[in-house]
């Protein structure tokens, strides 16, 4: 089974020949929103295959303009679609994780499995790890090389050194 990631998300609808806004969450958009680039999207009960026309930047936004969606009315139908795409090929030396990676990881501190990762929240200030202790208890951690000094992503682990206290907010 190929994991997918979502890569973006219709906003509404902008002027009157068919653009949309898209909320872009990935961070290679000058890849992934090309012209020519065919993107899946889903929508509620729906599955959309659209060809990207024009892609521009606006307002931390893209503006996209795809050739299937002839006017405003087409665009308005796609408010909500979101799309997805499989991970892109990394180079062996990039840093970095993506989400579907950094869950279900066990994290290990002072050598004892205390819990899993659930999920990653992104903020201003970078990710954070929403982690599961053993004991039931729901921490958040922040994803910083201080704090979590080690990913083995071939054990299925995350070493943790937390400061004094974080596990107990």
């Amino acid at each position: 089974m190929t994991t997918e990631l979502q890569i973006g998300r219709v906003i509404k609808s902008h002027g009157i020949r068919g653009e949309v806004v898209v909320e872009v969450t990935t961070d290679d958009p000058d890849i992934r929103y090309a012209p020519g680039e065919v993107l899946h999207g889903r929508q509620t009960g729906r599955e959309h295959t659209l060809t990207i026309d024009t892609a521009r930047a606006h307002q931390g936004r893209l503006l996209i303009k795809f050739e299937e969606i002839p006017d405003r009315t087409a665009a308005d139908s796609l408010r909500g679609t979101r799309f997805f795409a499989p991970p892109l090929e990394r180079e062996d030396d990039e840093e970095g994780f993506y989400d579907h990676e950094l869950e279900g990881l066990r994290i290990i501190h002072d050598g004892a499995d205390i819990g899993v990762v659930t999920g990653v929240m992104h903020g201003p200030a970078g990710e954070i790890l929403e982690v599961e202790l053993t004991s039931g208890k729901e921490v958040l951690i922040p994803f910083v090389h201080a704090i979590v000094p080690e990913v083995d992503l071939e054990a299925g682990t995350a070493t943790i050194t937390p400061p004094d206290g974080l596990l107990d907010l």
